[in-house]
């Protein structure tokens, strides 16, 4: 019989974990991020916020190299130095480093921020609790079928978190008079931006969606978009 007891303990280290995920995600970008400034970008984001309704969308460089863009649980909203660093070469124009603001928007305000670091938390205590379970049911692969049960769990929540924020960042744009173009655009760069090879890893497995499936989706929306005004 399976005793309750390391479930528990595989919860208390869930909430335990969330706690401490959330402090020290908060101090991390508190000292390594400024707010950007650059007059080019700020023009970009006043659309935003016009589109939005709201005085100012406030967003700031955090100082590290890899090219991404982020979504803190209270809301802020980050471009690393990396990616900006790419807008400076000209590899990334204004509007499409406004697409991945918008993006971010989208995860604040549909609730993917805070939500994902509490799924953190209760994805390592899964992956405790089954691997307890599991390990005593199957002895020697219990804790890897766990590990390969919760990253397959993570990976098709996160995906689906993309293509909504993908489809709120396409109204915004729209909205701002920006559009969806420098989405798709930048997109197509992802794969150079971000020093990735296609097909390294199964589309199943990953976080974000297939390129080419984000760039059909935003397609297929514009497409229902010009269909309703018609």
């Amino acid at each position: 019989m399976i005793k309750v007891t390391p479930i528990l303990l595989a919860l208390l280290y869930g909430i335990v974990m969330y706690r401490f995920s959330v402090w020290r995600t908060r101090k991390e970008l508190d000292t390594r991020s400024t707010e950007l400034a650059d007059p080019k970008l700020k023009a970009m984001t006043d659309q935003l916020a016009r589109a939005l309704d709201l005085p100012k969308v406030r967003v700031h460089i955090y100082e590290i190299d890899p090219v991404n863009g982020l979504a803190a649980p209270d809301g802020r909203i980050f471009i690393t130095r990396g990616f900006y660093r790419k807008f400076q070469q000209g590899e990334v124009t204004a509007e499409e480093l406004a697409s991945v603001i918008a993006h971010e928007l989208g995860h604040v305000a549909l609730g993917h921020a805070r939500r994902r670091m509490i799924d953190f938390s209760g994805q390592n205590a899964m992956r405790a609790a089954l691997g307890m379970i599991l390990s005593r049911i199957i002895p020697g692969i219990g804790m890897w079928i766990a590990n390969m049960l919760t990253t397959l769990l993570a990976a098709r929540l996160s995906r689906g978190d993309e293509y909504e924020a993908d489809a709120y960042a396409a109204a915004l744009l729209t909205k701002a008079g920006i559009g969806i173009g420098p989405q798709k655009s930048l997109f197509q760069k992802l794969e150079a931006l971000t020093q990735q090879r296609a097909g390294v890893v199964p589309a199943w497995l990953m976080s974000h969606p297939k390129t080419d499936d984000r760039i059909k989706a935003l397609e297929a929306l514009e497409a229902r978009w010009q269909q309703e005004l018609t």
